[in-house]
């Protein structure tokens, strides 16, 4: 029995490597002094002979694990991370820059509809953001959270507006979180339900055995790296046949693709496929690698010691905020205000930060401290681990809590 799935153009399939091509460059630190932060932003970019650039947006759905995959990216943790939604709340650049190329990541909030927006008084920015964001991009990539059903049974509606009004610019199917599937044969239909079966504009026809008769390694990858018809783009060309429906007139206007696209739930224009787990770096460095060979000759927009446009604080504000919303209950830490009270370099140049969490409930300030201090300890010591590997230096941080109307 045969059914109709993608060929080729299946990435992140697990290779053995040398080790040394899976080095890359460490990453430079981030100044937590905000002029010299500033200073290097505004630096004239060192160019190299030949300088090649590629910008790219990361969209999706919240929770997809948007700044989980930036971080992997980058090689250092910028970006905060949380299993609530929204923790990101607007757009923020990551900067990688290796050998003559410069990749600028467009990390982004969870996409969601002006409804939502406004049952949870949301910052308009996390409706703004993403569509900004894809129409400065040179290519998106589109997450999807394989691990959780209802996200994987079709494109986010919101991921769909935007890539039907910009058909034009290339796009690439992440499905994330790959290690949390038991079944990694499902991964197969997945990739066909949210690709409509069209991949670089071909379809193909797959043996259905390969779903059941592949094996599943110690380290979880979802194909055997024999399997000739997912090993690679080139081997799996021959076996693709066109797709009908790309016979359209090219100057289809953007509403009737709109129209047409959202009657699915699949996007039929991705370039290609990933599969990877963000949280464990399995296939970033695959990915990676493949977004460096898109970067196209033009000047870099940054200083190569450049890894971010945040400032130090705000590092620092949404790493704090990364953990009040990992260890605090419903609403409580989408309430707080950050207040920082002392941010200096210490006798043996470490940074030295004092914080005050103005909480709007007089109750919830024994609940933001916990027992005995321990649960503002706790917070306190991850947040200074997490600014540690941000500023690479060492970091003091000091939490108190204050209740204010």
């Amino acid at each position: 029995m045969k059914r109709t799935l993608l060929s080729g153009s299946l990435l992140g399939v697990s290779r053995e490597q040398p080790a040394e091509e899976c080095l890359t460059p460490q990453p430079p630190a981030v100044s937590f002094n905000k002029a010299d932060q500033d200073g290097l932003l505004k630096n004239t970019p060192d160019q190299p002979e030949n300088p090649k650039i590629l910008k790219i947006a990361i969209i999706g759905a919240p929770n997809a694990g948007k700044s989980t995959l930036s971080n992997q990216l980058l090689g250092r943790k910028l970006f905060p991370v949380s299993s609530k939604v929204h923790t990101t709340r607007c757009q923020a650049q990551g900067v990688i820059t290796e050998s003559d190329t410069q990749l600028i990541l467009l990390d982004t909030p969870g996409m969601v509809n002006a409804v939502k927006a406004k049952r949870h008084n949301l910052e308009k920015s996390l409706q703004q953001d993403p569509w900004e964001s894809v129409k400065l991009a040179d290519v998106v990539l589109v997450l999807v959270d394989v691990s959780e059903k209802w996200m994987r049974k079709s494109l986010h509606l919101e991921v769909f507006k935007c890539m039907s009004q910009n058909p034009t610019i290339p796009s690439i199917l992440i499905l994330n979180k790959v290690d949390l599937l038991k079944d990694k044969g499902c991964l197969l239909e997945i990739t066909d339900t949210l690709t409509d079966g069209v991949v670089k504009g071909k379809k193909a026809n797959v043996q259905s055995e390969i779903i059941s008769s592949h094996k599943k390694t110690k380290d979880d990858t979802f194909v055997k790296k024999d399997d000739a018809c997912w090993n690679s783009t080139e081997q799996s060309q021959g076996s693709t046949i066109p797709d009908p429906s790309l016979d359209a007139p090219a100057d289809l206007t953007k509403k009737k693709l709109m129209h047409k696209d959202l009657e699915k739930v699949g996007w039929a224009h991705f370039e290609e496929v990933f599969m990877l787990s963000a949280i464990s770096g399995d296939e970033v460095e695959t990915l990676k690698r493949y977004l460096m060979t898109l970067a196209k000759p033009g000047e870099w927009v940054f200083h190569s010691d450049v890894v971010t446009t945040q400032s130090p604080q705000e590092i620092c504000d949404n790493i704090i905020r990364e953990k009040l919303l990992e260890y605090l209950p419903l609403e409580i830490p989408y309430s707080i205000t950050q207040v920082t009270n002392l941010w200096e370099e210490g006798s043996s140049g470490e940074l030295v930060i004092m914080q005050t969490l103005l909480v709007a409930k007089e109750n919830h300030v024994k609940i933001v401290i916990g027992p005995g201090g321990q649960l503002i300890g706790r917070i306190a010591s991850e947040a200074g681990r997490d600014l540690m590997n941000a500023f690479l230096c060492d970091v003091r941080l000091r939490l108190s809590v204050k209740f204010k109307k």
